[in-house]
């Protein structure tokens, strides 16, 4: 199956089938965003999906694929670095302001830094229309942050550090998505890189969770947590290995952008699942993020 992806990675088959793991990538995510959006702490969530994430990917790593050569375990000594602090970020950001506060605010400042590095990194080149449909999707997506910030009764101090917290996490989103398409590409097989990276970097946050878990002077019990924990972290196989796929495939920028479309999937679980308003001026800027996700797709 490597030696497939290989052969179509740069065609146009290629191209389509980098489309589809993004949108794929792009559902999972918003399940994932959904998931995290109950009343659990952001600490302990995360730390649950990260321990189910290291027991389901460890007999993968440690037995099915070959051990990662010296560039390797240099991607993912990277990569360990900063999706900790994409982590922590999200979690800070997730403990000063709310869910639908935080989550445009990340998504929406990813996808023109993560446009940025990929010129820098990989030469890649958008055209103008690709840059509108840039524009579209993160103006969009800020509009959605700024909406549901007027509807929230917030206090200010808080919402400036969730603010400055949420884009500290955008910025890692672009840093960790170009840095990952490096790995992946330099890896001498696409599914070590990825079965290793799932295992390696989930290390870290369930000792922080656990620590904060025991210091609660009434923790949440345990199995619940776990089971959010174990669904996360199957959802969070499609979304940021469907993501390292697409990278993988075509272009890291495009894939980036096509990607963000889960804040419109997100809105659409929240509206027919969770039973949120969704109203004319959130479907309005819903339909600009689709938009601009086509002329980033087909603008080239």
């Amino acid at each position: 199956m490597s030696d497939w992806l290989a052969a179509l990675a740069g065609t146009p088959e290629g191209a389509r089938l980098a489309a589809g793991f993004a949108l794929l990538s792009a559902v999972a995510h918003a399940s994932f965003g959904a998931l995290q959006k109950g009343a659990h702490d952001p600490w302990l969530s995360r730390g649950s999906i990260d321990l189910w994430l290291a027991i389901l990917s460890a007999p993968i790593a440690l037995f099915v694929v070959p051990a990662p050569d010296a560039v390797t375990w240099m991607a993912l000594a990277g990569a360990l670095v900063i999706h900790f602090v994409y982590k922590l970020c999200m979690a800070l950001a997730y403990e000063r302001s709310a869910y639908t506060v935080v989550y445009p605010v990340v998504r929406g400042t990813g996808p023109v830094v993560t446009v940025l590095f990929a010129g820098i990194v990989f030469h890649e080149h958008f055209a103008p229309m690709q840059w509108l449909g840039v524009a579209l999707v993160s103006g969009a997506i800020l509009g959605l942050a700024l909406r549901n910030i007027a509807e929230e009764a917030l206090d200010l101090r808080r919402l400036k550090q969730g603010m400055a917290w949420a884009l500290a996490a955008g910025l890692t989103v672009a840093l960790y998505t170009t840095w990952d398409a490096w790995g992946i590409r330099a890896a001498p097989d696409p599914f070590t890189f990825l079965a290793w990276f799932f295992f390696v970097t989930s290390l870290d946050f369930p000792l922080i969770a656990y620590a904060r878990w025991r210091r609660m002077p009434a923790p949440p019990r345990v199995g619940p947590l776990m089971v959010r924990g174990v669904i996360g972290a199957l959802i969070a196989w499609l979304s940021f290995g469907g993501v390292m796929i697409a990278t993988y495939l075509d272009k890291v920028g495009e894939a980036a952008v096509l990607r963000e479309t889960s804040t419109v999937f997100a809105a659409l679980i929240g509206w027919l699942i969770l039973g949120d308003k969704v109203g004319p001026r959130r479907a309005l800027l819903m339909g600009l993020i689709a938009l601009g996700a086509v002329l980033v797709e087909f603008g080239g």
